[in-house]
């Protein structure tokens, strides 16, 4: 009788055993899915994630020259895409292009959004001179993209007396 006595006392162990086991495993699984969710919905505050976009900006800012004010990031989208004619080596293209354009603060945005006739047409000229063999490679987009920013800003430069836009940016590039 003593022994089925210890037996009695040793299944009452295991199952205590098993439940310690079974909450620790259920906070250690809620523990690590509460420090998931703030790592990875980014636990800054809005002051301190706006003082790091400041601080982007000022560095771009004055490394890159460019003259748009520190502020938001807003986008700008162009209000349809840009579809045009270019020569290729063994056969003319058609290339469709969608823009967005990268501007600082919102007297920059309604600027921008102002002349978008003028941006459109200054884009449109640019895109026109390039060939096919150039954008068929990344850097010939890259350069396209670079050569169209300066000429957006020295356009919008000359009317406004800024460069408005800080970045060009091609959202959608198709070429057939």
């Amino acid at each position: 009788m003593a022994e089925e006595t210890n037996l009695e006392i040793e299944e009452t162990g295991n199952s205590k055993k098993k439940i310690i086991v079974i909450i620790a495993a259920v906070l250690l699984v809620i523990v690590a899915a509460v420090v998931g969710y703030f790592l990875l919905s980014g636990s800054d505050t809005p002051a301190e994630t706006l003082n790091d976009e400041a601080a982007t900006a000022q560095q771009a800012s004055s490394s890159t020259g460019s003259s748009a004010k520190i502020g938001s990031a807003l986008y700008v989208a162009m209000p349809r895409p840009f579809v045009f004619n270019i020569p290729g080596s063994s056969r003319d293209r058609i290339v469709q292009i969608k823009v967005e354009l990268l501007v600082r603060g919102e007297a920059n945005e309604e600027t921008a959004k102002k002349h978008i006739p003028l941006i459109e047409s200054t884009l449109l000229s640019i895109f026109s001179m390039s060939t096919a063999d150039e954008l068929s490679t990344s850097v010939g987009k890259e350069n396209l993209r670079f050569a169209a920013l300066e000429k957006v800003q020295a356009s919008l430069m000359d009317v406004e007396g800024s460069k408005v836009i800080e970045r060009v940016l091609f959202t959608g590039f198709v070429m057939q």
